[in-house]
């Protein structure tokens, strides 16, 4: 591997029926070209998880697998499925609201709704029993533990601000049903308006990769799903619900809005969404004269460029979206002041109101609300910035950039104070030929790096580690004799 090139995705035609499958559904092909190669090596690998310690499948793309192998591998897919069915968890649930509350239990340890039957198996578990009404199990992303590896679920949810934020242009752009892929509490607060208030006929329909959510929502309600494979674990049946909720009948029109973990491959998700799109026109998109889908991305600002490969016709609102178990992404003394987490999406900007409260303002020659501080910058003819703070506009490059970035005659654009002029390949050893996740000394702390870091630079840093390890074990130690 110390030859490792880049690795890119390979998207697949009718012939990604044939991919050998992982826990997580079909895996995806990727191509790697080692150096000094023209032609690249292809293999499989899981679609939902960028680390093989979370999924370690991995096959090249001709090799002959043995039964033996074949056999092993079904079995630790079987292994990975949930314990109970969809329909199962249905029946579960049903007979749970049925127990009076002072015998309802939840096992934190395993994320189960108890049965009577099943709590002598669970004495060990930490186990929740106080007050699980009916009104908090409306609400189960505030009773599972949220999942938030960043290289597999990232569950992250949703702030209420943003969700009410987002019902509320739904709702007045007049759309009846929310298609929420990996929205939890979007799709959690639907439901509620809908109880609470009988004139609300909004309905949603929750895919996610989360089997945990099958306890508290029926088939009509909740799919199994996987957001970068376009993948139904419950098969045709859950294809059918899927179908069903995009037709448009009496009206009710359909809007997609989609929250993937940040670390995911834009291209797999763009096929997914373009798949999405598709399967709506097929219904009825030649009925309505509409070539796309309506849909919102939401997606870090950064990723703007990428999302605008796979769609063209997207985009970027100013609206920061807050997360409420983000350690950055929110209000508060903790998070950051501004989120760069954005809408991306086919509506159009103009009908799309951002709350004046929160400080967005209407632009009349952009025709679009923009944040505060975000100036219409007459040399673009646009409100330029992305980030929520004022941008400047440097005549040599043509367009406007952050206010913190110069312009270097070396490079001919504008870039940190800083950079390393020419600096276009790994920043670890220098080497154009690879980026730095494929360096092959990035473990070798006596090589130094682009930063000019030596291996005395590197003891010393390992030092303070320890040290400061060292000094928390101290508190935590102490801290627990109290």
């Amino acid at each position: 591997m110390e030859q490792l090139g880049e690795v890119e995705v390979i998207i697949q035609g009718e012939e990604e029926r044939n991919a050998p499958h992982c826990p997580h559904g079909p895996a995806v092909l990727f191509q790697v070209t080692c150096r000094g190669e023209k032609s690249g090596k292809r293999f499989y690998a899981c679609s939902a998880c960028r680390d093989r310690k979370d999924c370690s499948f991995f096959q090249w793309e001709n090799e002959k697998v043995s039964e033996e192998r074949l056999h092993a591998r079904e079995e630790q897919n079987r292994l990975k499925r949930p314990s109970f069915s969809h329909s199962e968890y249905c029946l579960r649930f049903r007979e749970f609201v049925s127990l009076p509350l002072d015998q309802r239990r939840f096992c934190v340890d395993c994320q189960l709704l108890l049965l009577p039957a099943e709590r002598s198996a669970h004495a060990s578990h930490k186990a929740l029993s106080d007050d699980i009404t009916v009104a908090r199990l409306r609400r189960p992303s505030l009773l599972l533990r949220a999942l938030e590896n960043k290289k597999s679920n990232a569950q992250y949810l949703f702030a209420d601000r943003s969700c009410h934020f987002l019902l509320d242009v739904f709702s007045g752009l007049g759309y009846r049903k929310v298609l929420c892929i990996g929205t939890p509490r979007l799709h959690e607060l639907i439901n509620i308006r809908s109880t609470e208030d009988k004139s609300n006929t909004m309905r949603s329909l929750l895919l996610d990769i989360d089997f945990r959510y099958s306890q508290f929502y029926t088939r009509d309600e909740f799919c199994h799903y996987n957001m970068f494979n376009h993948h139904f674990f419950d098969g045709k049946e859950a294809v059918e619900v899927f179908r069903d909720f995009l037709s448009e009948e009496d009206g009710n029109k359909v809007v997609m809005v989609a929250d993937p973990p940040f670390g995911g491959l834009v291209k797999l998700l763009g096929q997914t969404f373009s798949k999405i799109s598709h399967t709506w026109r097929s219904l009825h998109g030649t009925e309505s004269g509409v070539s796309e889908m309506p849909m919102v991305w939401i997606f870090p600002y950064f990723f703007e460029p990428r999302i605008l490969d796979c769609f063209p016709a997207f985009t970027m609102l100013d609206y920061q979206v807050d997360y409420d178990n983000h350690p950055l992404y929110k209000h508060g003394t903790t998070g950051r002041k501004q989120s760069p987490v954005r809408l991306f999406t086919n509506l159009c900007p103009k009908d799309i109101v951002l709350p004046k409260e929160e400080g967005y303002r209407f632009c009349s020659i952009c025709e679009r609300c923009v944040s505060a501080e975000n100036r219409h910058c007459p040399e673009c003819n646009a409100c330029t910035s992305k980030n929520g703070r004022p941008w400047r506009h440097c005549s040599e490059c043509g367009k406007c950039v952050k206010p913190s970035w110069r312009h270097c005659s070396s490079c001919a654009r504008c870039v940190l104070p800083d950079h390393r002029c020419g600096q276009t390949g790994c920043y670890n050893c220098g080497d154009p030929g690879h980026k730095h996740k494929a360096c092959p000394l990035k473990h070798k702390r006596n090589v130094p790096s682009a930063t000019g870091a030596s291996k005395h630079d590197g003891d010393k840093h390992m030092a303070w580690k320890k040290k400061r390890k060292g000094k928390n074990a101290h508190r935590k130690k102490k801290k627990k004799v109290t």
